[in-house]
């Protein structure tokens, strides 16, 4: 029964690989017949340098490794190791306990433990074992974070297909604003490139554009088709999309960054906008970008109760409004796309119609 445990143990084993480096070739021919012997796959180096370099390029679970050596000290290679691999289990080997490492450097270095060398092995072997199960506890749970991870990659994108429908279930209700969010996330994009934005911000700010109509669904088909003046009670409805984008989209964390867009593109710089009447820099400063290329390409655009404006009259309109309605250094870097690259605008102007 203990021979069949044994095979069992061996057999586990074999599947992690354990690297000793000492510069006593002693030292490294017992710890390889003491560990292969046990099962594990073993490497033996006498030269720290050369240890350095099989880390580097081969896969290791854990380091047996010898405190006074030359030309390095082990704590040298753990210096050298840890720049590329944080990961590597190392169990560092002393001569005497007086010559280990400072208990500080121990820690610097995440190394997880040390032992007086012995012609014995039973102390190595102890901690070597402990070090495989701890190692196998952390790839168990990297698995399980792996598999979590891709379960909910595979909800979130579910869920953006799902309000993705919903998106272009708002445009069909109302053809005059068929590619306008679309438009909206192009325009953004090009303001923020304009004004430095990161790369998280402008995938932010696309996103943002794409879903900040989102709400809409909400909104009675007749108000949102209306050809002629909404009344108070309409426009209070048309009002409550902001928030209601915000309740569809606040369930998925993808949308997280994006809330704040959608909830604000309403809002004006002077603070008589909607839903919460923000001012100046108290406006989500993305939510203030969305504003003036959601303005930008309602003035451009053909609606139900008017055709598109000129482009001369909506650059008016857009400094007419600066410091009022938009935020006078988003207009400023927006009108100067207008006036000195205006064929990327127009390209925007031209997509999804």
């Amino acid at each position: 029964m203990r021979k069949g445990l044994q095979s069992v143990e061996n057999s586990e084993n074999n599947s992690y690989k354990i690297i000793a480096v000492d510069d006593e070739i002693g030292i490294v021919d017992s710890l390889s017949i003491f560990l292969k012997r046990t099962g594990y796959q073993f490497v033996g180096v006498t030269d720290p340098m050369e240890a350095i370099e099989r880390v580097k390029n081969e896969h290791f679970d854990l380091m047996v490794l010898d405190f006074i050596m030359t030309p390095i000290h082990g704590d040298q290679v753990v210096e050298e190791i840890r720049k590329f691999n944080k990961d590597l289990y190392i169990l560092l080997l002393t001569g005497h306990k007086d010559l280990a490492p400072p208990l500080d450097t121990i820690k610097r270095l995440d190394i997880q433990g040390y032992c007086e060398k012995s012609d014995k092995f039973d102390q190595l072997l102890l901690l070597i074992e402990s070090g495989i199960k701890s190692i196998k506890q952390m790839n168990d749970i990297k698995q399980i974070n792996h598999e979590l991870s891709d379960t909910y990659e595979k909800l979130e994108q579910a869920y953006l297909e799902s309000i993705e429908t919903l998106r272009y279930t708002v445009e069909a209700k109302d053809i005059y604003t068929r590619g306008h969010s679309e438009r909206v996330a192009d325009f953004s994009v090009l303001i923020g490139k304009k004004l430095g934005l990161s790369e998280e911000d402008l995938r932010n700010l696309h996103l943002g554009g794409l879903f900040h109509d989102i709400g809409k669904i909400g909104v009675p088909d007749s108000i949102l088709q209306k050809d002629s003046r909404l009344t108070d009670d309409e426009y209070s409805q048309i009002k409550q999309h902001p928030n209601i984008g915000v309740h569809i989209l606040s369930n998925a964390s993808i949308f997280r960054d994006i809330l704040p867009i959608v909830e604000h593109h309403h809002e004006k710089y002077d603070g008589t906008g909607y839903p919460s009447r923000l001012a100046g820099e108290n406006i989500p400063y993305l939510a203030r970008i969305t504003t003036v290329a959601d303005s930008f390409d309602a003035m451009t655009s053909r609606r139900s109760y008017r055709d598109s404006l000129p482009i001369e009259f909506v650059i008016e309109e857009l400094e007419r409004c600066r410091g009022t309605q938009f935020d006078p250094k988003i207009v400023d870097a927006f009108l100067d796309i207008v006036r000195n690259d205006f064929s990327s605008v127009q390209e925007i102007m031209g997509k999804y119609k």
